[in-house]
């Protein structure tokens, strides 16, 4: 949030001093970042990545932490940074700052002789972790029986494993990321044809605002498949009545935006305008001004007017860059329950600068290496993405 006082500001619920159990994820927020790091770090990463030169290309997420972004050769969402990565041939390190199905991505496009990094494994991601190989095949052999795989088509968000995104390019799908979400499902349901369906992964609410608010399709064509439950907790009758199967996944940051709030800013900021991410949930979605990628809310917020007021709803991290970035916005966070992304945040300058100092020293910590049969299917459904017609591929 911005720092003027004499701006409208929304009540925030102060991290780790408070409990709001009617969010989705329904936990409490785990307090605040830690403080900066020693400034002794900060010397020693910088030290390093010198020594370095361009054997390291470092890649930075929009949902990174300041003292990390510092040292990112390159920001951006995760497809951004995967491609990013893969055009830089002459760099043996790529060091990505995000979670692990980034570099995961980033790994399956750039070329043998280059090693993707990860300072942190255990950066990985809530969402992506809800449809788990052996869920998601369970669930097509689920599709068989029920005698409707062979008009299903998969489409797999950008935020999922590499297993997952195999699984998408075996059986004919392909990928999407945030901003072309509506080209990749308009692409599948064509292929599907009269009486097909899509199976969407993990995402549920970004297959259902795609679906129903950048499509015009009616919510009722959608279902959502569970995966702790048998035939995911549909009936035959309700599959075969389906266009959209959504699996029951969500972004654990994102989910927790309200409607409340939403209305809250509209009350307590005249003229404000509200711009949120596709991974929100469907009643928000609604009733926003503006709905885009991370790298969409960027651009929109830059091209906008000097002194538009904004209500961002994404992860904080990038929310708190925004003001500074443009300080003739007002821009504020759109909700109470003020959450960073926990697992984006597992990469600190600690974990950075143990990465580079172990390259200077002849080491690679936390190689992430996709195995090659699954590179290969992954990368059959990351090119029939690229292969979509129009701008399609930007994150």
């Amino acid at each position: 949030m911005t720092d003027t006082a004499s701006r409208p500001k929304l009540p925030l619920l102060v991290l780790g001093q408070g409990t709001d159990l009617h969010t989705e994820r329904g936990v409490e927020c785990p307090g605040d970042l830690p403080p900066a790091s020693d400034p002794e770090l900060v010397e020693r990463a910088r030290a390093a990545k010198a020594a370095l030169g361009d054997r390291v290309f470092v890649l930075g997420h929009h949902y990174q932490r300041d003292e990390v972004i510092e040292f990112a050769d390159t920001t951006g969402d995760s497809f951004k940074l995967a491609k990013e990565a893969a055009a830089r041939p002459d760099a043996p390190w790529i060091v990505f700052c995000g979670v692990h199905f980034m570099a995961e991505s980033a790994d399956i496009l750039t070329s043998d002789d280059q090693t993707v990094i990860l300072p942190d494994l255990a950066a990985g991601c809530s969402m992506a972790d809800m449809a788990a190989i052996d869920q998601v095949e369970d669930c097509w052999d689920d599709l068989v029986e029920a005698g409707i795989a062979d008009r299903v088509v998969p489409v797999t968000y950008m935020n999922s494993s590499a297993a997952i995104k195999a699984f998408t390019g075996r059986h004919g799908g392909t990928i999407c990321t945030s901003s072309n979400a509506r080209t990749a499902l308009t692409w599948a349901l064509d292929k599907a044809g009269d009486g097909g369906k899509v199976l969407f992964l993990p995402d549920q609410h970004l297959g259902r605002n795609t679906y129903a608010r950048d499509l015009g399709r009616p919510l009722e064509d959608c279902v959502v498949w569970d995966p702790h439950k048998p035939m995911g907790g549909l009936t035959p009758e309700q599959l075969d009545a389906a266009t959209m199967i959504l699996w029951r996944g969500h972004c654990s940051v994102h989910g927790r935006f309200s409607v409340e709030a939403v209305e809250a800013a509209r009350r307590d900021i005249p003229g404000v305008r509200v711009i949120v991410h596709p991974e929100c949930r469907h009643e928000v979605v609604e009733l926003a001004d503006e709905v885009g990628s991370t790298e969409k809310i960027i651009k929109t917020i830059a091209a906008a007017p000097a002194g538009t007021k904004w209500v961002v709803g994404t992860e904080l991290n990038l929310v708190r860059r925004l003001g500074p970035q443009f300080p003739e916005q007002q821009i504020s966070f759109l909700e109470k329950n003020v959450c960073y992304c926990s697992t984006m945040n597992r990469i600190d300058l600690p974990h950075l600068v143990w990465a580079l100092e172990s390259l200077v020293e002849g080491r690679v910590v936390n190689p992430i290496r996709v195995d090659p049969d699954v590179a290969h299917h992954a990368r059959i459904a990351l090119d029939q993405m690229l292969a979509l017609p129009g701008e399609t591929h930007k994150d």
